[in-house]
């Protein structure tokens, strides 16, 4: 996009957000990157160089080796722990409050494990992958609010399995409920947001597609257009910089 006529792009998506009856959000890596968390291939430094993603992000993986698996989940935990939502994060919860304040549907589906949308205040989050902050057991899926990131394996109080991080691994199923939350929001809003995402991972990446099929606009804010399609109105940049001024309300450069 010309740098002259980003002004213009960010008013006219004011004007759909102004106008619009019910608003979707999709967030990616991009998002959180802003925010210091390395994206999922981009953790494997340092002690992790020499093993592929699939060896430590599957439940095959995690039983052979759970304590392996765990201790590089309880580094990204200690990474993600010190993170802060950036100025995206909180533009995005202003959004849902003013939306709120005049009772226009929002949803907010996002990619990230990090938690940092909740961090920032958001209320109607799906997370599709799970979120990293929490853990469950490996067995029954029993949530536990309490454990130590230490080089043992926690076990679950109730059960006595093994716990493990509360995201999606390779070869596991998107929670049910979440992806029926985000297709209904995709089918039924007018506009749709999509922020920092490659969308090349199903079935996230169908979602601005959907919204477009069921006639919405599709607002792309992205560094580089990652969406094929001449609909949808882009605004080339970082979410912490375009965000607030999409949000906020400033136009200018």
């Amino acid at each position: 996009m010309d740098h002259d006529s980003l002004p213009g792009a960010i008013a006219q998506a004011r004007d759909l957000l102004e106008h619009a009856t019910s608003v979707a959000v999709l967030t990616g890596a991009g998002i959180s990157a802003e925010s210091g968390i390395p994206t999922f291939r981009d953790a494997m430094t340092g002690l992790w160089t020499k093993f592929r993603p699939e060896d430590l992000a599957m439940p095959e993986a995690f039983a052979s080796n759970p304590e392996r698996v765990w201790r590089w989940y309880a580094e990204r935990r200690l990474a993600v722990s010190r993170a802060l939502p950036n100025a995206g994060h909180h533009a995005l919860f202003a959004l849902e409050e003013r939306l709120r304040g005049r009772d226009i549907d929002f949803t907010l589906v996002t990619q990230n494990v990090d938690g940092l949308h909740h961090e920032a205040g958001s209320r109607n989050v799906v997370e599709l992958h799970g979120n990293i902050r929490r853990v469950k057991c490996f067995d029954r899926h029993h949530a536990v609010d309490a454990w130590e990131d230490g080089d043992a394996v926690p076990a679950c109080p109730r059960c006595g399995s093994l716990l493990r991080p509360d995201v999606v691994w390779f070869g596991e199923m998107l929670p049910r409920d979440g992806l029926a939350r985000a297709f209904a929001a995709a089918h039924s809003c007018d506009v749709f947001l999509c922020v920092g995402t490659s969308a090349l991972v199903d079935p996230a990446a169908s979602l601005p597609f959907i919204a477009l099929e069921a006639g919405a606009r599709v607002i792309e804010v992205n560094p580089q257009p990652s969406l094929a399609h001449d609909a949808i109105l882009r605004l080339e940049g970082a979410a912490g910089e375009l965000l607030p001024r999409l949000i906020g309300g400033e136009t200018g450069a």
